[in-house]
């Protein structure tokens, strides 16, 4: 079993894209492992192929379309580049192991292991890597590591960081700016007069309902941004109008916050969010592979969701999270930003949900006195972050309904691995 101590990590291979530096004859255990079925195959879409159609709802479907979204008749994406020279990631020799224990249902916990966890849940894609070293990188479904992988809301957590940037760059002056500063034509609204503070915050105190029901606010907003009839972004958000609350003190999660801040950030740089990503993150930090994103009818990304990359760009992005945004000796996200944006929630604030998680700017927050965070995306999307010990986990997914009791499982997974990297 990997060990915090252990001489094994000294050992390591480099790789980029997937192909390992070393002796023809030696094949490192913690390479990428593929498999052509997973649980449940034939629900997914395994006698078919695994196809890419409408619905995305449509389990037989979700294989396909949560790895080949920007292939999906309709949408329209933008590219983002990667690096010319991506930045090496590490091999262990040997694969972690790691024990955890599950509910079987039975009021008895019993354990399980890596093996069991893939066995039982439909993950896509499962990577541990910890500082430059990749630990374990699993597919199953007949995905590969070239395969892009949808992002879901996962995505909210790349708008905030960029945010970040464009401060620390001085394009936006003050996180107390409200929206309408630097998107004009939201003047005289409630959404434009708040706080990009807030927004971050995911506590605008504006009306919007997302329960996934297929009639809620989120999905009116998303017909309006990729809907026959062509209206601009701003007229979009503008629809929902209605404030019930004061900036920044209800937290209430929708895709409307993050949506207005992609609209601060392309009218504060004067790019476009794929064109700040790629010149900011994706390239700095050395992506091996091209990312994409998915824009509305006026060409401007779903700042929400609806982002697009391979399993391992995903981790060197969670690495970079669990640096505090240092890579390679480059300070690629300044570190206070980080810092204000993943700091522990205090029991009782707003921001402390339902007493258990917290939430800082568009990311969510473990509980305890301790900084651990992650990136959350329907259906099962998560990149786990611990920056003490530059430990992150990343899975993709085609949950269904995304149910409590998987995350929960995934979280006795990641407390396991993290034991092991722990010097208490």
């Amino acid at each position: 079993m990997y060990g915090w101590r252990s001489t094994a990590l000294a050992v390591v291979l480099p790789l980029v894209f997937g192909v390992s530096v070393c002796d023809a004859q030696e094949t490192p255990k913690a390479g990428p492992v593929f498999s052509d079925t997973g649980p449940n195959a034939e629900t997914y879409g395994e006698q078919l192929g695994y196809p890419v159609h409408w619905p995305l709802t449509k389990p037989e479907n979700m294989v396909g379309d949560y790895s080949h979204f920007d292939q999906l008749p309709g949408i329209k994406t933008s590219i983002i580049a990667a690096a010319e020279k991506p930045s090496p990631l590490l091999r262990a020799p040997d694969e972690i192991t790691a024990s955890y224990p599950v509910d079987n249902n039975t009021f008895v916990p019993s354990m399980a292991t890596l093996p069991d966890y893939l066995a039982r849940n439909p993950a896509t894609g499962l990577l541990i890597a910890h500082d430059q070293t990749i630990l374990y990188e699993h597919y199953q479904y007949g995905r590969t590591d070239h395969d892009r992988f949808l992002s879901q809301s996962m995505a909210k957590t790349i708008t905030a960081m960029l945010i970040g940037i464009a401060i620390s760059e001085g394009a936006i002056h003050s996180v107390d700016d409200t929206a309408e500063t630097y998107v004009p034509e939201l003047k005289g609204t409630e959404i434009g007069s708040t706080p990009i503070r807030a927004l971050l915050h995911m506590a605008s105190g504006i009306a919007f309902t997302e329960n996934y029901s297929g009639r809620d606010d989120n999905a009116k907003l998303v017909h309006l941004l990729l809907g026959k009839t062509k209206i601009s972004t701003v007229e979009a958000v503008s629809q929902f109008n209605q404030r019930v609350a004061p900036p920044d003190t209800h937290w209430h999660y929708k895709a409307l916050d993050p949506e207005v801040l992609g609209l601060v950030l392309t009218r504060a740089t004067h790019m476009t969010m794929s064109e700040y990503l790629q010149t900011r993150i994706w390239q700095p930090m050395g992506a091996e592979a091209s990312a994409t994103w998915v824009v509305d009818n006026s060409g401007q990304e779903q700042a929400f969701a609806s982002f697009s990359a391979t399993l391992r760009d995903y981790a060197r992005f969670g690495l970079l999270l669990a640096h505090d945004g240092l890579w390679n000796g480059h300070q690629i996200i300044p570190r206070q930003w980080i810092l204000d944006a993943t700091q522990p929630v205090e029991q009782g604030s707003f921001r402390a949900i339902e007493g258990t998680y917290g939430y800082g700017y568009l990311t969510w927050l473990f509980p305890g006195p301790d900084r651990m965070f992650w990136m959350d995306g329907l259906s099962g999307q998560r990149i786990i972050v611990d920056p003490t010990t530059h430990l992150v986990l990343v899975q993709t997914a085609v949950q269904p309904d995304s149910p409590f009791l998987a995350q929960a499982e995934l979280f006795n997974l990641w407390n396991a691995v993290l034991k092991q990297f722990s010097t208490n």
